[in-house]
């Protein structure tokens, strides 16, 4: 299994690249948990850092897909590092500025997530210029979608790591200007400064103008409330059965069964079309959800958590190829971004739709919610197989697929430019 991680590892500019990528979405990962410690330091109540949390993650959703389209015209240095510097010059101007006057704070915290660079699609389209053969490309992705796992549960902890070493405003400048580096290492490699998108039709709905595009776009939204969901169905089940310390074992088993499904996924070398087996992935996702109705005791609860975690990541990195069969030529790195945009919106979705459930119903039927928003997400995928399965208009079909036992033809990945 290790061997062919090692193998992408050892490859020119890889290790570098997803460092750099990782480090430098530090920020964004660690955004919501970073505003809500320095709101209560500087006196603000709960409801205001909630909502410049909800301002700087809804600017994020609609600058993502923004960036990844300048991206594909312009190139990563010319958006990618302008786009983190000015993202952290504005969280740098909250950080000092506080939450009074309370509209330059919002601006601040908008500014700040509306020009969070789009590193994670930049580095899914530099992966077939860094890496020659498809199957690497593959195990890749999954990597990546492991690597996430392990950013998202180490980010909170240096967030507080920081506060506890020095203060909550020296949190948010630190990691923004860690982030910054990040980015640097990334537009300063060989290939990002040598990557160039293909060819674009002129077109003003760019990578959406695709039907594959929208119909993944359309199962991942519910994919995403389905995971939104989970966060706050666990908050009372908590609440029950042992208080915050109970709630974290749950999220950190949630993000523990992704990072090991996500690992024994991509050091599979997979056959066969990839739309059927994100069919049959998604709905394993959703089957996995039901058993949190049961609402055992804690232990057992906490290895259901790590079960119903357990195909997520393998589900993002089949996704990963899906958009990258779909992507019209000239828009990889904008057709990434809408995949993280509309996760990013499915989980807010998720998060606001279990509220009220939970509420009204208690922790068994806000755990109902993923196990529905999967079933809707595998429906979704089903009335939309024929789309998902056809060629993309730009993706050149190969004679044969040395991934295809069968030797069926098959189409080849749209961001394949060499630098």
């Amino acid at each position: 299994m290790a061997a062919g991680y090692l193998e992408i590892l050892r490859a020119r500019h890889a290790a570098r690249l997803l460092a750099g990528t990782l480090v430098g979405r530090l920020p964004n990962a660690t955004a919501a948990i970073a505003l809500v410690l320095f709101v209560r330091a500087e006196g603000g109540t709960y409801s205001l850092a909630g909502a410049l949390a909800a301002v700087y993650g809804v600017a994020n959703a609609v600058g993502q897909p923004v960036l990844g389209r300048l991206v594909d015209l312009h190139g990563q240095p010319r958006v990618q590092l302008p786009a983190a510097v000015v993202s952290a010059l504005a969280m740098a101007g909250f950080a000092f500025s506080g939450t009074d006057p309370l509209p330059l704070a919002y601006a601040c915290v908008a500014a700040a997530g509306l020009f969070t660079p789009p590193l994670e699609g930049g580095l899914r389209a530099l992966w077939p210029s860094v890496l020659r053969r498809e199957e690497q490309v593959h195990t890749a992705y999954a990597m990546d979608a492991v690597a996430q796992e392990v950013m998202f549960t180490v980010g909170p902890l240096l967030v507080t790591l920081c506060v506890a070493l020095w203060s909550e405003r020296a949190a948010l400048l630190a990691l923004n200007a860690v982030g910054v580096l990040g980015a640097l290492s990334v537009v300063l490699s060989q290939p990002s400064r040598a990557w160039r998108s293909a060819p674009r039709e002129a077109h003003w709905l760019g990578a959406l103008r695709s039907s594959g595009l929208l119909a993944l776009l359309g199962a991942f939204l519910f994919v995403g409330i389905a995971l939104g969901s989970i966060t706050v169905a666990a908050v009372p089940y908590a609440d029950r059965h042992g208080g915050d310390a109970v709630y974290g074992w749950l999220m950190a088993a949630l993000g523990l069964g992704a990072l090991v499904g996500g690992t024994v996924y991509g050091a599979r070398r997979w056959t066969g079309e990839p739309a059927r087996r994100l069919r049959a992935l998604v709905a394993l996702l959703a089957v996995c959800y039901l058993p949190l109705t049961l609402l055992p005791g804690t232990v057992a609860m906490v290895l259901l958590t790590a079960l119903a975690g357990l195909f997520l990541a393998p589900v993002i990195a089949c996704a990963f190829v899906l958009v990258d069969r779909h992507a019209p030529a000239g828009t990889v790195t904008e057709a990434f971004s809408w995949l993280v945009t509309t996760f990013t919106v499915g989980a807010s979705v998720g998060t606001g739709v279990a509220g009220p459930v939970v509420q009204a119903g208690g922790a068994l039927w806000g755990f109902a919610v993923p196990g529905a928003a999967g079933g809707v997400s595998v429906l979704v995928l089903l009335a939309t197989g024929r789309v998902l399965a056809a060629p993309a208009g730009g993706a050149v079909v190969a004679a044969s697929s040395e991934n295809d036992p069968n030797r069926a033809a098959e189409p080849r990945f749209s961001s394949g430019d060499r630098a």
